[in-house]
């Protein structure tokens, strides 16, 4: 065994001493609600697919129409010869759901956020982050060169006082937070953050991932709408809305669409069909978190904020052995383990979509309370 192997081995031994190691299992969707894992069938709570318009005919329509029209791939960057017609209308819908003057697609969520405050930001300056903000929010920030100040989850008091203290002696200042929290589902509070930002002269961006046709939007809150494709659009790919100036530097300047080949048509098309869906169903987007809140209350916990409900049960054996349980009872609830959470985080993560029917919901619950 070579040096390099001897020392995966060695870090790998040490995850399976902690029940920290990751494998990757092979899932077959077998429609927006149930997949099958290793022959078994199950009814999944933990797919971001919270409208379930990933198997819409019309948008899986949108997607065939635009392969059988523009192929399989972009071909190259957006900025050689990817830029194709279907990211154009995105951009546009994208803007105009969002309130702002224009838009840019990204191939992934993860490239847009890794890409954007490099564009932005650089030494110098500063930023102020959510402590528990998603990692590709984290990777974006530490690429940027600029000095980092973590805010204490949802505190505005600390947030208020580290710009006070510290804005003054940096050109520029970015406060990165999210509309909803992906790992508790909790609501970022955007209008008292976006209050403190324009006090202090700061740049408010939002990551609204899994909130996009879940949660009520607020327009205006944030100059900088970071989201992503990928959940309830059941799409695929990452997006900014901002004014026209931010988007132009950014399509210029942002290496993760410079140097990336464009979203493919066919996800780009989907998209867009997802959005018009969710524009023009009201019913449709507010079935995620009416359902969320049958679970907890029909469990006595808070009123789920979200589509997104978490049972934190401290160490990641436990979360393992009740993700197991689930399973034995035909649910698919994945256990969320560190670093993803912090230490003696580790929990049940559950997504709640439209198509989740009462009475599963119920059975889940009655599974889910010995496990308390």
């Amino acid at each position: 065994m070579n040096s390099l192997d001897r020392y995966a081995a060695g870090k790998l031994a040490e995850l399976d001493a902690k029940s920290l190691r990751r494998t990757l299992k092979v899932d077959t969707r077998l429609d927006g609600l149930w997949i099958e894992r290793g022959g078994k069938r199950l009814l999944s709570f933990s797919c971001n697919d919270y409208l379930n318009l990933s198997h819409h005919p019309e948008v899986k329509a949108a997607a065939a129409e635009a392969l059988a029209r523009y192929g399989a791939g972009a071909g190259a960057s957006r900025l050689v010869t990817g830029n194709h017609p279907p990211l154009a209308a995105l951009e546009e819908r994208l803007a105009r759901m969002k309130s702002t003057e224009a838009a840019c697609v990204f191939g992934a969520g993860y490239l847009a956020n890794a890409g954007i405050a490099p564009c932005l930001v650089k030494d110098g300056d500063v930023i102020f982050i959510d402590e528990l903000a998603h990692s590709c929010m984290w990777t974006g920030a530490r690429l940027s060169g600029a000095d980092l100040r973590p805010f204490y989850h949802n505190d505005l008091d600390h947030l208020a006082d580290l710009l006070k203290d510290e804005r003054g002696d940096y050109r520029h200042a970015l406060v990165m937070t999210e509309t909803v929290f992906s790992m508790d589902g909790d609501l970022g509070p955007l209008a008292e953050i976006a209050a403190l930002c324009e006090t202090h002269d700061a740049w408010l961006m939002t990551d609204d991932a899994h909130g996009l046709g879940v949660v009520a939007p607020k327009h205006g809150a944030a100059p900088l709408q970071m989201g992503t494709l990928s959940k309830a659009a059941g799409s695929f790919g990452g997006y900014l809305c901002a004014s026209q100036a931010a988007i132009d530097l950014v399509k210029t300047r942002a290496r993760t669409l410079v140097y990336s080949t464009g979203l493919p048509p066919a996800s780009a098309a989907a998209a867009l069909k997802a959005l018009e869906i969710i524009e023009t169903d009201a019913e449709l987007v507010a079935k995620p978190l009416r359902k969320a809140r049958r679970f907890t209350r029909a469990l006595n916990m808070p009123d789920a904020e979200s589509a997104i409900v978490p049972v934190v049960l401290g160490s990641p054996d436990r979360a393992l052995s009740a993700a197991r349980a689930l399973e034995d009872a035909g649910f698919l609830v994945v256990a969320i383990r560190p670093p993803t959470v912090p230490e003696g985080t580790a929990r049940l993560r559950f997504a709640f979509t439209a198509g989740h029917d009462d009475a599963d919901i119920d059975r889940l619950a009655d599974a889910v309370r010995p496990l308390l």
